[in-house]
């Protein structure tokens, strides 16, 4: 015997003949079909298992036709269990009572006497939904999970820069208006993401974050708006979005400005209508998202219409937060050390050492080109390869002393080469970043790396 496809049906009425009707139509379609007279008998079976689909008579006292009683369990039966999946038995004629039982949240009717092909079909496709409905609820599980991992950075510093950010993630949180924040990579974009949620409305819900940098231009459509089983060849079950996981929560869009022209239209679509329709599906999803976006791109370049679709921007920059590079609030630098070296001892069970001014003097005259994720992975490194007591400024790598131009009169390449692959190596990274304006994209093809392997190039070098 074939293996039926879906689990449990349970059908609930108090016609002995309905139910063996019914349990020997639906037996090749179920592993299990169950069948109660009392509808009671299903509320403490819901304690314990989950049906697929429960078949609900209308109606249980003799003569009654109103459908009341369906319509009160049906009640009890979605506050149990709010995804449950409840087809109503109705006497013949009673179209209306289904409509209505619809309205409280049945998922389709079938009359009395049935057609045993249209009861099939209604089974089956009632079957199909709560399928989906626990695949919905694992994908958004999974999103969850992602989304609200936990920063190692909370938004730290008191310089004048930084009181103004805080002013304009105060006034900005509590409302659903779309918020463009604008920085260098490293200055803590998603930091300030996050706190926007947290002192937000949807704080309850999930924050989303999709690196639109990251995403392949082939699983765009996937990524963002997810499929349906059989949309293409990988795909073998339904598969929620990333814009449908931020439901009722916050959508965060990292690298906006990298998102290629020809795919901004999708993107202001679904922004502009509140819903996606997934691949493959015939009907779209209502969404309700409050969406915050980052980029490092300058306002001129974001202005660009051949880089960047003005009605998009439009549509994402109602507040714009510009957050300073570290080298524009050195103030800000004693803390954010601290921090980040008190951090690290206690993550990798390392004593305290003290900071000698001299050394901190260094750090705070250094430009961090990388800002603050440069200034944090320098204090991991120095947490870990320091010995004694006190830190020395050569904990630290920082590159010092390097020429900025050879005799040979190329920029960037110094007058004695440095033989060491991997100080050369972090030298060329910083100098092509630096020449982009820290655009990961342009300084990639520049060194004809993959924006993936450049990320992991400025991590190893702490940039």
């Amino acid at each position: 015997m074939p293996l039926q496809p879906y689990d449990l049906c349970v059908v609930v009425d108090d016609d002995a003949d309905i139910l063996l009707a019914a349990r020997l139509l639906l037996r090749d379609l179920f592993a299990e079909v169950m069948t109660l007279s009392s509808p009671q008998a299903i509320l403490e079976l819901m304690a314990t298992r989950s049906p697929d689909v429960i078949l609900l008579d209308a109606n249980f006292a003799r003569g009654a036709t109103d459908g009341a009683e369906g319509f009160a369990w049906l009640g009890k039966m979605l506050l149990r269990d709010p995804d449950a999946v409840v087809v109503l038995i109705t006497a013949h004629g009673g179209v209306q009572v289904a409509v209505s039982a619809m309205k409280q949240g049945a998922t389709d009717f079938v009359s009395k006497p049935w057609s045993n092909d249209r009861l099939l079909a209604t089974v089956r496709t009632a079957a199909a939904l709560r399928a989906s409905r626990r695949a919905t609820t694992v994908e958004r599980g999974k999103m969850t999970t992602i989304a609200t991992a936990p920063s190692e950075t909370p938004l730290l510093g008191h310089s004048p820069a930084m009181a103004r950010v805080r002013s304009l993630i105060e006034k900005a949180a509590p409302t659903d208006a779309n918020v463009l924040i604008l920085g260098e990579n490293g200055t803590g974009k998603e930091i300030v993401a996050r706190e926007l949620h947290r002192l937000s409305r949807r704080a309850a819900g999930v924050m989303v974050s999709v690196d639109l940098g990251a995403i392949s231009e082939s699983l765009f459509d996937s990524e963002l708006f997810g499929h349906v089983k059989g949309a293409f060849t990988d795909a073998r079950t339904d598969r929620i979005g990333r814009l449908q996981a931020a439901d009722g929560g916050t959508l965060f869009l990292d690298e906006v400005g990298n998102l290629p022209l020809h795919l901004q239209p999708k993107l202001l679509t679904a922004l502009e209508q509140r819903q996606v329709t997934p691949v493959g599906a015939n009907r779209p999803v209502a969404i309700h998202v409050r969406v915050i976006s980052a980029t490092n791109l300058a306002p001129a370049q974001l202005g660009d219409e051949a880089r960047f679709r003005q009605d998009l921007l439009f549509r994402l920059n109602t507040v714009e937060i510009d957050l300073p590079p570290l080298r524009e609030r050195r103030e800000d630098i004693p803390v954010l050390l601290r921090h980040f070296l008190d951090l690290y001892a206690r993550k990798y069970a390392k004593p305290s050492r003290v900071l000698p001014p001299e050394v901190l003097a260094e750090l705070i005259g250094y430009a961090w080109p990388g800002n603050v994720r440069a200034l944090r992975h320098a204090a991991e490194r120095a947490v870990i390869l320091a010995d004694g007591e006190r830190f020395a400024a050569s904990d630290f790598p920082l590159a010092r002393g390097a020429a900025t131009a050879s005799s040979a009169g190329q920029p960037g390449v110094p007058a004695t080469p440095d033989l060491n692959l991997d100080r050369a190596e972090r030298l060329l990274v910083e100098q092509a970043l630096k020449k982009h304006a820290f655009n990961i994209s342009n300084a990639a093809a520049e060194l004809g790396l993959t924006r993936g392997t450049l990320y992991r190039r400025m991590e190893k070098h702490g940039l």
